[in-house]
């Protein structure tokens, strides 16, 4: 990343963060409730916030439609639809909890309905991913189908906008080229923060998730990038704030970026996992003989290492079968992930080569 990147980049954060100060003031942790994450960063940190946040208490699939009452609603009590909704204008329709919810729909505008912003297909309909708050939105039924399990990203040439400016098109993110959906810039923020929840909430279950915004059970570095982007440009609201609060009334968990959202960048930032070599289950470093691997643990038969391109690619895939390994690299110069299974652990750490 040039230098003019960097201090651009830096003073998006700063900006993003400093216009949030004053709502995530208003969060309600309980004391001590990030003790165990405080001065951690990067992989640890992501551990640590994993390890407070789960088990929550799991809601049934139908027990969401009563909680979107309370998780969910505007200032005039109405359902807060992000598909929808006009910040500062006024919305094409406004639904009504109960008896508005879907049901059958024939045009935008007919009824809402459980929206997981998560595709469910993406985690194999498991529980209790299905019926987990903090990634799943009231939704107009129509924009939800034309959604359907479509990445997000950001779209070119739109070829469906929604009456609110949501739209599907070609994605025009580095390294993804399919169709994305895009929501109004006012929501990227929210989502960005729930897809950092799930990867955190459900950290070492993701083994056996498949989605074209994860690559070996981690989101991809294409959609960690679009995240990112989107969690700068739309910083945690007041509604966020309030949906944090009633979620963890009902769940007993909560979302850790939107109480911290420094944190975003201290677990998400590929830039700060340069400096970051070591994960606790190995270390890597480069030199002229390529990749240097020492193992914490002892290597099994099916202890592998796979190194990645920033796109999610993989580029180099080999067994380890000792606990200090050189791997000869024939790439070109960049920034790449070293991960490397140990039997259903998975440590990944950025690099330069």
């Amino acid at each position: 990343m040039s230098l003019y990147r960097r201090l651009f980049k830096k003073r998006i954060v700063a900006s993003a963060l400093a216009a949030s100060a004053l709502f995530v003031a208003c969060a309600q942790p309980p004391v001590g409730y990030y003790n165990a994450a405080e001065g951690l960063t990067g992989l640890p940190l992501r551990i640590a916030l994993h390890n407070i946040i789960d088990n929550h208490s799991a809601l049934s699939y139908n027990d969401l439609w009563s909680a979107f009452q309370s998780t969910d609603k505007t200032p005039a009590n109405k359902v807060w639809d992000i598909y929808s909704d006009v910040p500062g204008g006024s919305a094409p329709y406004i639904y009504s909890f109960g008896s508005d919810q879907c049901g059958e729909y024939n045009s935008e505008g007919d009824c809402f309905n459980r929206e997981h912003s998560f595709p469910q297909s993406w985690f194999n309909d498991g529980s209790p991913m299905v019926s987990d708050l903090f990634h799943i939105y009231p939704t107009d039924g129509w924009v939800n189908n034309k959604r359907g399990n479509l990445a997000y990203g950001d779209v070119g040439s739109a070829d469906y906008t929604s009456q609110n400016g949501s739209k599907t098109g070609l994605c025009v993110n580095p390294g993804y080229s399919s169709t994305v959906f895009e929501p109004i810039d006012a929501y990227k923020g929210d989502l960005a923060r729930s897809y950092f929840y799930m990867l955190t909430r459900y950290y070492g279950e993701t083994s056996g998730w498949s989605s074209p915004m994860m690559t070996a059970g981690d989101l991809a570095p294409w959609a960690v990038n679009v995240l990112l982007a989107w969690n700068d440009l739309d910083p945690v609201s007041p509604k966020e704030v309030s949906r944090n609060n009633a979620i963890y009334a009902l769940q007993n968990n909560r979302n850790p970026y939107i109480d911290r959202p420094e944190w975003v960048h201290q677990v998400w930032d590929a830039s700060s996992g340069v400096a970051e070599q070591e994960t606790g289950a190995f270390r890597v470093w480069t030199d002229a003989h390529g990749l240097h691997v020492i193992l914490d643990e002892v290597a099994t038969g099916n202890t592998t290492l796979n190194v990645l391109d920033l796109a999610g690619r993989a580029v180099v895939s080999r067994s380890l079968s000792a606990n200090e390994t050189t791997v000869p690299l024939s790439l070109a110069h960049g920034h790449y992930l070293a991960r490397v299974s140990l039997g259903t652990n998975q440590r990944t750490v950025q690099f330069v080569w």
